[in-house]
């Protein structure tokens, strides 16, 4: 469907409403049927005043004045007109027959956007409409775009300023706001200079003179403090302005409040490069610095030390308190250690050459590795002394107790130390090092600092593959267990035996006390524990098939297996497996971790108990246990510890506190067996203090289980030791059997035999 007349631009309202005033009702008639044919929507008034109340009830897109009218001119109604909210911008033509320039002044004056000359130049009075609608809209849409702008540079606290190298200095609105001030408030270039400090202001005025002498373009941050105290960072940046012969004439650029960003850039800064809970360099930063400093080192010549710190039993403080008092701990060690050294936290990334020829210095700190390890980096020291004075000021400066939460704590460190270039060339180097020496300090007893040297690697080497090696063992079917047997030495008879754990690795037996520590470390002892389990009960199906053994086995077991609810699952699937009774199995658990671990194992003892298998308490009388507690433990079994037993016959006191024990077992009904000996002279005074039940070298060294039936069938049964011949002998000197009544309570059947 076409238009009943020519259309409008695109940009331009489909039909422009014009509000056309005229005293004359011909012109008035004539213009309005000439500019609707033209595509406008066209409303007459035929006197200002009309004009005036009809403008109150619509929003014409722009207004056709007759200037020349009575009572109230097209001048007075356009100047009333500008007075109405809204129709400040909206734009006026003024129709004038008058074409002197006294006429067209006055239309300015009064408000009126352009004039057009009375004449039936219709197309070209609608063309001067639509210019003045299109000037209209572009006028709206910079007024928009600059009301967006203010907006946004409020919004980013940013504003534009200018610069005149004759003296002129110019903020705009949106500017001053960054300072604090208002759009009437006035501020000049001496008052933006006042609100730097001192220091960082000299710096910018050296900038700015280099800046204008070589007309480059300015960027920089500056620090001010605003009128109410409040400190902002400005960032800056201008370019240079030149005149028509192309000589610099001035600045202009912009201005914004980048307080926040700086702040949130440092917060960045500081979580990449410091530890968050103590505030000290973490490792990224140590890393740097230490690569720095031998960077430095190898330049100058000199020595770097490196220590790593490591708190000593920090778990138990953790574990106990909570991890909330751990990071308070953490938190004053690390207080303490930054008193220890000339720490600098200011040093970053690509700051080290602008601070001066020794600015290595700068570089030495304590940071945190991570967990409870530290790092002390000394980026240039005369010799390995200098290094273990700063570890003897670590030690000291942990001995002073820390109270956590209300609890007074005492915490040592164990420090390494690794030299540059002595003790490596590089980060990795040294930090390896390092951490051999501190794992050395540990092994001998912790709270002390120790150098790195090959020796300790060595060790450190042995270890790591001892534990490789372990991991593979019992797959390998290198585990086995060798038996130490139990003797009745009144009559003369094996009545059970313990197994101990051996390693085959290649021709030579491992040592247990080389990789049973290992094994608990590395949690292996789990798993050798079960196997130990499972190849005890089938041990004790062989011997029953060749010699009719029915008697126990003992397997010495950790607190943690007791821990585990599986346990008595396990040993019944062992037993059942070979067709032996749940007694066949003896478990043995030391004293000390007995009480350590008292309430987490009471309730596997008692499952234990009630399925028949029997429990020995280990090392007995070397521990702190609480007899309160012995005497409701289902225990059947104590072993006094060998420590006891070396000096019988020689102290009286061993021989006291091993009396002492005998009685003690005695009174509540549990067997009692010496461990550990050695001579004739040992059996013979447990002999007589009552105790019959031993095991030791004096009978038989832990042997393969096939070399027991050997010695049962060489030894035992022939009745060929000499420790049979001293039992024998001293038995035929007590014909009463008063010693028997002291064999550690009432006889017990084991396997059908009377102990």
């Amino acid at each position: 469907m076409k238009s009943a007349g020519p259309q409008l631009d695109d940009d331009l309202p489909a039909r422009a409403k014009v509000l056309l005033v005229d005293d004359d009702e011909v012109n008035l008639l004539m213009t309005s049927a000439a500019l609707q044919e033209r595509g406008f929507d066209v409303t007459s008034a035929s006197s200002g005043a009309q004009a005036l109340d009809m403008i109150a009830h619509m929003s014409p897109d722009l207004i056709v004045l007759d200037a020349m009218m009575p009572v109230l001119d097209g001048f007075e109604t356009c100047t009333r007109l500008r007075e109405f909210p809204g129709f400040e911008s909206t734009p006026v033509l003024m129709l004038t027959g008058l074409d002197d320039e006294a006429s067209i002044n006055r239309a300015y004056q009064v408000g009126a956007t352009d004039f057009f000359v009375k004449s039936p130049q219709w197309s070209l009075l609608a063309g001067r409409l639509r210019y003045l609608l299109r000037s209209s809209r572009t006028r709206i849409e910079l007024e928009r775009s600059k009301a967006r702008l203010a907006r946004a540079q409020d919004l980013a606290r940013m504003g534009s300023f200018e610069w005149h190298l004759g003296g002129g200095f110019t903020l705009a609105a949106e500017a001053l706001r960054v300072f604090g001030r208002g759009p009437q408030e006035g501020l000049d270039f001496i008052g933006v200079m006042r609100m730097i400090p001192h220091e960082e202001r000299t710096l910018f005025l050296r900038l700015l003179r280099d800046v204008i002498a070589h007309n480059s373009v300015l960027v920089t941050d500056l620090p001010v403090t605003l009128l109410d105290g409040r400190q902002r960072v400005v960032h800056i940046e201008a370019e240079p302005e030149f005149n028509e012969h192309g000589n610099a004439n001035g600045y202009t650029g912009v201005m914004q409040d980048v307080t926040d960003r700086r702040q949130a850039e440092d917060r960045i800064r500081q979580l990449a490069h410091f530890d968050a809970l103590t505030g000290l360099p973490n490792r990224r930063q140590l890393i740097w610095r230490v690569e720095r400093a031998i960077e430095q080192a190898r330049r100058g010549g000199h020595e770097v030390g490196l220590l790593l710190i490591d708190l000593d039993r920090f778990k138990i403080i953790n574990d106990t308190l909570g991890h909330a008092a751990g990071d308070e701990l953490l938190i004053e060690v690390g207080r303490r250690l930054r008193a220890c050294v000339r720490n600098s936290d200011q040093v970053m990334e690509g700051m080290l050459e602008t601070i001066g020829g020794r600015s290595h210095r700068t570089l030495e700190a304590v940071g945190r590795l991570g967990g409870d390890e530290f790092v002390a980096l000394l980026p240039e020291i005369g010799d390995e002394r200098d290094a273990e004075r700063v570890a003897e000021r670590v030690l000291e400066a942990m001995r002073e107790p820390i109270f956590i939460s209300g609890q007074e704590c005492f915490v040592t460190a164990s420090v390494g130390i690794a030299i540059y270039p002595r003790d490596g060339l590089t980060m990795a180097d040294l930090l390896r090092n390092s951490d051999v020496a501190m794992y050395a300090v540990k092994s001998q007893g912790r709270n002390a600092a120790a150098l790195y040297t090959p020796q300790l690697a060595g060790q450190g080497r042995e270890k790591l593959e001892l534990e490789s090696a372990l991991h593979k063992a019992l797959e390998r079917g290198e585990i086995v267990l060798h038996y130490q047997p139990k003797i009745d030495v009144r009559a003369a008879r094996m009545v059970g035996a313990e197994a101990l754990m051996r390693w085959k690795r290649g021709d030579k037996l491992v040592p247990p006390g080389d990789f049973i520590p290992l094994a608990e470390e590395t949690g292996l002892i789990v798993p050798l524990s079960e196997w130990a389990l499972k190849e005890a009960a089938r041990q004790a199906k062989v011997w029953q098939l060749n010699f009719g053994f029915s008697d126990s086995i003992a397997v010495n077991l950790p607190s943690r297996m007791f821990e585990r609810s599986d346990l008595v699952e396990h040993i019944h699937q062992c037993v059942s497996a070979y067709g032996v009774p749940h007694r066949a199995i003896q478990l043995e658990i030391t004293e000390n971790n007995l009480m350590k671990d008292l309430q987490n194992v009471i309730p596997a003892l008692h499952r234990l108990n009630e399925v028949g298998v029997e429990i020995s308490i280990d090392d007995f009388g070397t521990g702190y246990s609480s007899l309160a507690y012995l005497t409701t433990l289902p225990i059947s079994e104590v072993k006094i510890d060998r420590t006891f037993v070396r000096d019988l016959g020689i102290t009286p006191q061993s021989s006291a506190v091993v009396t002492a024990i005998i009685a003690l077992a005695r009174a509540m009904g549990l067997r009692v067996i010496a461990e550990g000996v050695e001579t004739l002279r040992q059996m013979d005074v447990l002999h007589r203090l009552g105790c019959s039940l031993m095991q030791g070298f004096l009978f038989s060294k832990p042997l393969p289980p096939e070399e027991i039936e050997q010695w049962l069938a060489q030894t035992v049964l022939p009745r060929k030791a000499p420790w049979i011949a001293q039992a024998h002998s001293d038995f035929e000197g007590d014909p009463g059997g008063s010693l028997g009544s002291l064999s550690g309570g009432p006889l017990r059947p084991s396997g059908g035999k009377l102990l």
